[in-house]
């Protein structure tokens, strides 16, 4: 197998051909493990697709190798050092190790659902060689940078829809990195959120869409054509530190919303208890742009790495503070501290675009905390922020 070190995401090309059989169980392999490829184009269903996708099939049959089909996979750091010490990589050692993985197919969805259908036409064509590229990188963060950087799509891609092919392994590393969440709901395991610190996995998605882009208004259907939603996002990526900058972030909202569930009169109602407010996206989006925006700078108006390090480190130690002090007061004083009643007033408002108008208040408000070193008596001024 051929190797390649990239420098620029610190991940390896590795290109090498396989059975198109082999290359079918090792994709069968990762869709038992999770239920389906997570992430995935669906195989297009338009007319014009299906034309396409049959002529594929006929010139598979009739002997066409296509173009290398590619897959990103997420490892530990020893199965780095295997690979990069490797002077000639072995395919069969190399294959054992990232099946154990989370794989996800960067760029090749509709070549595959090709292979499968023509194999179950004529099972000679598995032992017919194919070319596969695999990315193998330490962090998400490189693939998804990969991905829209180097990856162009057949049709337009939204940013959601990018990141979803590597929805299953950034969800892995959030659970690796921001140990204190307790527990993430997701299609294969379902749940509501009964306590802090539990959310769902489109909401953490949502969350760094919203992080990167630094709006609370994340559009999801927007298209990769929106350039300047695209740059913004590489630009983040591009910054080696962007990805630990959003976990961190997380992980002071997660420790935040432990303190502020303390809280709790037993009263029912949007906003009556601690755990309630960031049980509410839009309190989460305001928060996590908030510190995006405080941390990595406006659109359009970056800050340096050394900057954004700085600043960071100024957040977690003031929220750290504000965080203690919270959990050594009596329950009842936390209630005080939230004036949960004064935010409930401000948001019982009759507006149109409900959604959009709790956002910026939450936004507004969580920069006045952050611009006040998270020193505030109380809670008040950040509800009426806005």
């Amino acid at each position: 197998m051929d190797l390649i070190h990239d420098r620029r995401t610190d991940c390896y090309s590795v290109l090498g051909k396989m059975e198109i059989g082999n290359y079918l169980e090792l994709v069968r392999g990762a869709h038992a493990q999770r239920g389906g490829i997570t992430g995935q184009r669906e195989v297009l269903k338009t007319t014009t697709a299906k034309r396409i996708r049959d002529r594929m099939i006929s010139d598979i049959r009739a002997g066409a190798v296509l173009p290398p089909v590619v897959i990103g996979v997420v490892v530990e750091e020893e199965v780095i050092e295997m690979v990069s010490a490797a002077e000639g990589l072995g395919q069969v050692e190399f294959l054992g190790e990232i099946s154990q993985q989370e794989l996800t197919i960067i760029d090749g969805m509709q070549r595959t659902a090709a292979l499968i259908e023509a194999c179950e036409i004529d099972t000679n064509i598995l032992s017919r060689e194919m070319r596969v590229e695999f990315w193998v990188a330490r962090s998400v963060r490189s693939l998804v940078y990969r991905m829209l950087v180097l990856n162009t799509g057949q049709v337009p891609w939204t940013l959601a829809r990018q990141l979803s092919v590597v929805y299953a392994p950034l969800l892995e590393e959030i659970k690796k990195k921001v140990i204190n969440i307790e527990r993430i709901f997701s299609p294969d395991s379902p749940g509501r959120r009964v306590a802090s610190s539990q959310f769902s996995s489109d909401a953490l998605v949502e969350l760094y869409l919203a992080f990167s882009l630094r709006k609370t208004n994340v559009d999801t259907k927007e298209t990769l054509s929106e350039e300047f939603s695209r740059l913004d996002f590489v630009d983040n990526l591009a910054d080696v530190g962007f990805q630990d900058h959003f976990y961190r972030a997380l992980s002071i909202l997660v420790d935040i919303d432990k303190a502020f569930e303390r809280f709790d009169n037993g009263n029912t109602g949007r906003f009556s208890r601690g755990k309630e407010v960031f049980g509410s996206q839009p309190a989460r989006i305001g928060f996590m742009v908030a510190v995006a925006q405080y941390v990595l700078g406006r659109p359009g108006l970056d800050r340096s790495v050394t900057e954004r390090g700085a600043r960071m480190e100024k957040i977690v130690r003031n929220a750290a503070l504000m965080v203690e002090m919270l959990n050594k007061c009596e329950p009842a004083d936390v209630g005080m501290f939230l004036r949960l009643d004064v935010l409930s007033e401000i948001l019982d408002k009759k507006v149109g675009q409900v959604g959009r108008y709790e956002r910026s208040v939450f936004v507004e408000g969580f920069k006045v905390l952050i611009e006040d070193d998270f020193e505030l008596p109380n809670m008040e001024p950040c509800w009426r922020a806005s």
